[in-house]
């Protein structure tokens, strides 16, 4: 059976499966709605949100909304509005003493929707993994700078402050984005290889129509007590390397390296992507009070050793003062993380549309 034709049966299983779980509920609770429409893709979280001062509802499926107005009585009918682009007329659910209960109508429509979305995400390229990799660790300190504290010179480890940023990028994602794995080359203060970095993005197993993308996240030192600032670094545009898995073709030679030379330049330009969406999110965070030292190009180890899109981010400089304090401070470490974030996060979007 191909692929499309088991595509379709599913939907009418699931479909069929969903209808005949409302047909035996009138009316359904919360609890037995979500179990209702988690039939659909159980790998994905159906969550619920409710607003009884402005009696609104939201159900959120993967990265799609269903939002309605909950009504005072049994019986009312309205608009349920899906990812706030298409309308259907539906019995809406009302408040029965502070409990909600959905219309099996409701409920089989918008489980019919969730459906038909899933589908439609199912044939498009999504980023199925984010990997963040939080450098140095363990007995290898990274760059390592000062501050004054109680009129003594307190080390400050470049470890230490981009696990922090990684910690907080993590959980912001991982709430953002429920259906997608993300993934730290480490979580504590340990040590990790280069080689075991790259060797653990390029194990993550994808399916069809995914893709992982590469985070490796640094702070900066020079002998130049001035020098200030963010930079994000890809690969350079002439280093070759084998990116293509000739274990699952059986083209020629030839063929081979024209596909693998397609894959190298797909990822450099992706890569460029994800460099210039993480700068315009710092530009965002920090505005004119932290300076932009751009894009820049090299071959780090783990970049050119990932075989995916993949950048290297330079948070500050712990030889300058300024940043330090910036990038020890509660404030500094929040606008770190939201630059990352909505440099990712941007990035995602482009690529998933």
């Amino acid at each position: 059976m191909t692929k499309i034709n088991q595509n379709i049966v599913k939907f009418f299983f699931l479909f069929s499966l969903l209808f005949t779980l409302c047909s035996f509920l009138p009316a359904l609770s919360l609890d037995e709605t979500i179990s209702a429409l988690q039939v659909i893709a159980p790998e994905k979280s159906i969550q619920f949100r409710w607003d009884p001062l402005f009696n609104t509802g939201t159900f959120k499926f993967g990265n799609h909304l269903g939002n309605f107005s909950v009504q005072s009585r049994e019986g009312q009918t309205g608009f349920l509005l899906i990812n706030n682009n298409e309308l259907f007329n539906v019995p809406l659910p009302h408040n029965n003493g502070g409990q909600l209960i959905f219309p099996d109508e409701f409920v089989s429509t918008l489980g019919n929707i969730f459906s038909r979305l899933h589908e439609n995400d199912s044939g498009r390229f999504r980023i199925a993994t984010i990997i963040i990799d939080p450098g140095h660790g363990g007995r290898d300190p990274g760059a390592v700078g000062s501050l004054p504290v109680n009129g003594k010179n307190t080390p400050v480890y470049e470890k230490d402050i981009v696990l922090s940023v990684a910690l907080r990028l993590r959980n912001d994602l991982a709430q953002a984005y429920p259906d997608k794995h993300i993934l730290m080359t480490r979580s504590t203060d340990i040590y990790r290889s280069l080689e075991q970095r790259s060797d653990m993005a390029n194990s993550v197993a994808v399916g069809d129509n995914e893709a992982v993308i590469f985070i490796s996240i640094h702070a900066n030192s020079s002998r130049n007590a001035s020098a200030r600032g963010y930079e994000v670094w890809h690969i350079t545009a002439g280093h070759r390397r084998t990116l293509l898995d000739t274990s699952r073709h059986n083209y020629t030679s030839d063929i081979n390296a024209i596909l693998n030379a397609m894959l190298e330049e797909e990822f450099k330009t992706e890569s460029i992507l994800l460099a210039d969406s993480i700068l315009s999110g710092f530009g965002e965070a920090f505005g004119n009070s932290l300076p932009s030292r751009g894009r820049k190009a090299n071959d780090w180890f783990v970049v050119r050793n990932s075989r995916m899109p993949a950048v290297l981010v330079e948070l500050g400089f712990v030889s300058n003062r300024q940043d330090t304090l910036m990038m020890t401070s509660e404030d500094g470490l929040q606008k770190l993380t939201k630059s990352l974030y909505n440099g990712i996060v941007n990035f995602i979007g482009i690529f998933e549309r």
